[in-house]
């Protein structure tokens, strides 16, 4: 059976700050991100499913995707929670605002392999992620694949 990838692309927008860094990024801004995401299978070879031909309906994945990233971390600050942005965090929250304190430094490597974690537990068995590609700029990605891990 033919294996086929497909790519859906997702739009956020978050701020972060990275905690004991020595540059620009140390301050708290926000990016524009984009997120590519790629997952592999064999296409539904069933005439009388309705899904007949597909990988996954990309309506699907759009819900996982949006329900496990997008509406969490859209309009988001997020920080990391064993650093002294949690202070900080704590009075955003009281005063409504949407924090998200990340086990790790957030960068996009390291949110890139949170994505991974968070899309792969919630796709069917027969479908499998491939890869992420996150975007933070026009010109600054991280991309994290599967066969590497």
């Amino acid at each position: 059976m033919a294996k086929i990838r497909i790519t859906k692309k997702f739009r956020f927008e978050a701020a972060h700050a990275l905690y004991g860094y020595d540059g620009k990024c140390k301050n708290i801004h926000g990016h524009n991100y984009n997120l590519f995401v790629t997952i592999i299978g064999a296409p539904v070879k069933d005439g009388s499913n309705v899904k007949h031909g597909m990988v996954m309906d990309f309506g699907d994945l759009k819900k996982i995707v949006n329900s496990e990233i997008v509406d969490k971390f859209d309009h988001s600050v997020i920080f990391n929670k064993n650093s002294p942005h949690k202070k900080l965090a704590d009075e955003l929250i009281k005063n409504g605002h949407k924090i998200i304190l990340a086990d790790y430094q957030p960068t996009i490597e390291e949110m890139v392999t949170d994505f991974a974690d968070r899309i792969s537990s919630k796709l069917p068995s027969e479908i499998k992620l491939h890869c992420l590609k996150l975007e933070e700029t026009e010109t600054s990605y991280s991309e994290w694949f599967a066969a590497d891990n």
